[in-house]
């Protein structure tokens, strides 16, 4: 999926069939490839690693090397321009950010990248959306909660991708999506530093099985 030609929406296409986030914060160069497979081979399709660790970049430019054309990887705590770049130059064709940046988002739809901005407020979502957002990440879940985003998916364009980020497990997936939640971004629950790629892959199963008995 990482080629130049690809578009955005080809991507957020191939994404709605599994719109499971794979956040790797802490991922290091030389588990990269074995948490990779070990995710892609449980059904997990896009995997972002955070730019706030070392090796982010590293991590990113051997999950492209790695896992085949239908895996979407990129980066995420996205907060500059040059950060866009820098993922965009590792191979990543996905950036998600904490925030809704307009320099971040403008030059991440330059680099023809599927853009997933951070949004909790109503304001921030149809901001993102009407500079160019092609998914919102509702960041922190947790604070806006399922009464927020059953709010907030009320007001917003029918179809818009929302995808909650924050202490998402495989049992509360059914209520986010009864809220609103098109898809999810799943961080320390899924990985953290140091676990096994078996271990990996048992948890991602868990949340690849919860997403298909929900039927979203």
């Amino acid at each position: 999926m990482n080629t130049a030609n690809t578009t955005p929406q080809s991507m957020l296409a191939r994404v709605s069939s599994m719109p499971l986030v794979a956040i790797l914060r802490g991922l290091l160069p030389q588990d990269a490839q074995s948490i990779g497979v070990a995710l892609y081979e449980a059904g997990f399709r896009q995997l972002e690693v955070p730019l706030n660790r070392p090796g982010a970049l590293d991590c990113i430019a051997s999950l492209v090397r790695t896992l085949p054309e239908d895996a979407l990887v990129g980066g995420g705590t996205v907060l500059s321009a040059a950060d866009v770049d820098a993922v965009f130059n590792a191979g990543g064709r996905l950036m998600v950010s904490p925030n809704c940046d307009t320099d971040v988002i403008a030059r991440a739809l330059e680099c023809n990248m599927l853009c997933a901005p951070g949004v909790a407020t109503p304001t921030e979502a149809f901001y993102a959306l009407k500079i160019g957002a092609h998914a919102l990440k509702v960041f922190p879940a947790e604070m806006v909660g399922l009464g927020g985003l059953k709010a907030l998916k009320s007001v917003l364009p029918k179809g818009t991708p929302l995808w909650p980020v924050g202490g998402i497990t495989p049992h509360s997936m059914a209520a986010w999506v009864g809220a609103g939640a098109t898809g999810f971004g799943i961080g320390s629950q899924l990985f953290t530093p140091g676990l096994s790629a078996i271990d990996v892959n048992r948890r991602a199963a868990q949340y690849i099985n919860a997403w298909r008995a929900i039927g979203a």
